[in-house]
C-alpha cells in the first residue's frame, strides 16, 4: 500500500496504554494518526481479561484473532468473569532473549488486540509506539501488530536501525531477527520470531507497515538515511521538552539549580538539514499548538507530534481521577513537570508530572517496597560462565549489587513499569495491602493544554483536541488525507 498523502497530525503513542485504543480509534476517525502505545501490552491485556473484561473488548478483539486456539489459551489462563474480586494480578511471563511459549502467545494477542479496536469500525490509519530500549518485546509487539494490519510502526528510545528490515522480513513470511544489547557481552545476541513456526497455516497474509524513526537530532535522521536497509519511511523530530523519556543532551551531563539536565545549541535540531534529506517529518516536543502545526508545516515538516494535549483529553487511557487532578492543577497554573535525569531505571531522562499523591513525592516512593516483578525496562547482562541475566537499577539494591551492577546506580530509581500501570488502573495490590501508585508524565511544555483549558473549561475530547490543533492548517493538506494506490 502506497499512501499519496500522510497526516499533518500524529498523535503521540505514550505508555503505558495512555495512548489506548480508545484514544486512537478517535484520531484516526478524524483522519489523522491515532497511535496505541505498544509497551507492555502482554501485561495490559492479561490484567484487563482478570478485571473481566469490562464491555467485552478484548474477547470481542480476540473473535478475530487468526489463531482461535491461541486466543483461547490466553482468555483460558486469564479471563475471570467476576474480576479478581480484590486479589493481587496473576503474574505473566516477562519476555526474553529467548522467550516461552506462553509469553510469546501472551504478547501477540495482546498487540493484535490493541491494535485491532483502534482500527475497528473505519477506514483511518492507526500506528504503534515501540521503545528500542524494551528489545525483547520488539519481536512479538510487532508481529501482533501486523497481525492486526497496523498501518505505521513508529519506535524510539534509541537507535532503530534494524526495524526496516524486521517489518520487511514480517511481511514476507520470512523469521525477524533483532540484536539485543547486553552489558558485557562476549559475541552478538539476536533473538528470532518465525511467524511460521508461531502461527503455522493459520499465518494470514501480512502487510508491511510504515516506519517512523523517532530522532532527536539531525545527525541520527542522516545515519539512518544513508542505505535502503536502515533507512525510515520518516521521522518524528522530537525537542527535549517531549514527555516520557527523551535524550540526554549532548556531551557531558549539567543539572541547572532545580536538578535537571541542562541542553544547549548542540541539542538543537537543523530543520533545514532535516528538510534536504528528504524523507517526511513531524516536529515535536514543543508543538502542540494550533500555530506551532502551522509553523512546522511552512518550515517543511509534514506536520507535527502531539502527546500532551492527548495525554489530558477525556479519551485517553489515563485512570480518570489522575486525569481530572491534572486538570484541576492546570486550571489554577499550578501544573508542572520536572525532567528527572534518575527517575527511570533506563539512564533516560524521564519527565515526571508533580502530582500529590504519586511518586513524583518522594515520600510517597519511599512508603513502597522496592521490588521488581514486572521486567520491561530490565537490562540483559552476560555472567562470567555466558549465561544472561537480566536486571534493573530499580530493583532491591542487594540484588542488583549481585548482578554486577553498582550499587551507585540504584539512587533515585524508581519503578516505572508498576507505576505506569497504576497511571491507567491497573496497579497492582500486594499481599501486604500495599497498592502500587501512578507517576505520571507529560511534556514540558504546556502551553497547548493551557490554551485548552481556556477554551473547554470542563475538559476536552480528542476531537476538541485535533479540530483546534489542525483550524490554522490549509484545508488543501486536510481534504482526502488519506488515498491509496
Amino acid at each position: 500500500m502506497t499512501r499519496t498523502r500522510r497526516p499533518v497530525l500524529i498523535q503521540g503513542g505514550m505508555g503505558i496504554a495512555v495512548s489506548s485504543w480508545q484514544l486512537a480509534r478517535e484520531v484516526s476517525r478524524l483522519g489523522q494518526l491515532g497511535v496505541v502505545s505498544g509497551t507492555a501490552l502482554d501485561g495490559v491485556v492479561a490484567r484487563r481479561l482478570q478485571d473481566g473484561d469490562e464491555g467485552g473488548h478484548i474477547r470481542r478483539a480476540l473473535r478475530h484473532f487468526p489463531s482461535p486456539a491461541m486466543a483461547d489459551r490466553v482468555l483460558a489462563a486469564y479471563f475471570l468473569p467476576r474480576g479478581r474480586e480484590g486479589k493481587p494480578y496473576r503474574p505473566h511471563p516477562t519476555m526474553a532473549i529467548d522467550p516461552g511459549r506462553n509469553a510469546i502467545e501472551l504478547a501477540l494477542v495482546g498487540n493484535f488486540a490493541e491494535v485491532w479496536l483502534a482500527k475497528e469500525g473505519h477506514g483511518g490509519v492507526v500506528g504503534i509506539n515501540l521503545l528500542e530500549k524494551v528489545q525483547a518485546s520488539t519481536l512479538t509487539a510487532t508481529l501482533g501488530a501486523m497481525l492486526a494490519d497496523v498501518d505505521y510502526v513508529i519506535m524510539g528510545a534509541g537507535i532503530p536501525k534494524e526495524m526496516p528490515q524486521l517489518l520487511t522480513d514480517f511481511a514476507a513470511g520470512r523469521p525477524g531477527h533483532y540484536t539485543i544489547d547486553v552489558h558485557n557481552a562476549t559475541k552478538t545476541y539476536r533473538a528470532t520470531l518465525d511467524p511460521v513456526a508461531v502461527l503455522g497455516d493459520e499465518l494470514p497474509r501480512l502487510n508491511r507497515p510504515d516506519f517512523l524513526a523517532i530522532v532527536s537530532l539531525h545527525v541520527l535522521a542522516s545515519y539512518l538515511n544513508r542505505n535502503d536497509q536502515i533507512r525510515p519511511d520518516g521521522f518524528i523530530v522530537e525537542g527535549p521538552k517531549a514527555g516520557g523519556h527523551s535524550a540526554a543532551p549532548r556531551g557531558r551531563m549539567v543539572l541547572d539549580g532545580a536538578g535537571e539536565p541542562v541542553y544547549g545549541p548542540k541539542d538543537d535540531v537543523d530543520i533545514r538539514a532535516m528538510v534536504e534529506i528528504g524523507l517526511p517529518f513531524w516536529l515535536a516536543g514543543t508543538y502542540g499548538t494550533a500555530d506551532k502545526v502551522r509553523e512546522a508545516i511552512d518550515l517543511g515538516a509534514q506536520g507535527v507530534q502531539a502527546g500532551t494535549v492527548f495525554a489530558l483529553c477525556s479519551d485517553s487511557g489515563l485512570k480518570p481521577s489522575l486525569r481530572i487532578q491534572m486538570i484541576d492543577k492546570l486550571r489554577v497554573d499550578d501544573l508542572t513537570v520536572k525532567n528527572d535525569p534518575l527517575a527511570s531505571p533506563t539512564g533516560f531522562p524521564f519527565k515526571v508530572a508533580q502530582v500529590e499523591g504519586t511518586h513524583s513525592d518522594d515520600a510517597v516512593y519511599e512508603a513502597r517496597d522496592r521490588i521488581c516483578d514486572l521486567g520491561y525496562l530490565r537490562s540483559p547482562v552476560e555472567r562470567s560462565d555466558g549465561s544472561v541475566q537480566m536486571r534493573c537499577a530499580s530493583e532491591p539494591v542487594h540484588m542488583y549489587v549481585k548482578k554486577g551492577g553498582d550499587a551507585a546506580e540504584t539512587d533515585g530509581r524508581k519503578c516505572l513499569c508498576n507505576a505506569l500501570m497504576a497511571n491507567i488502573g491497573l496497579g497492582q495490590v500486594r499481599k501486604s495491602g500495599y497498592v502500587e501508585q501512578p507517576a505520571l508524565t507529560l511534556g514540558q511544555d504546556l502551553t497547548g493544554p493551557k490554551e485548552l483549558i481556556r477554551i473547554h473549561p470542563e475538559g476536552w475530547s480528542a476531537r476538541d483536541a485535533v479540530t483546534w490543533l489542525l483550524s490554522d492548517v490549509p484545508v488543501e493538506l486536510l481534504d482526502e488525507q488519506y488515498t491509496t494506490v
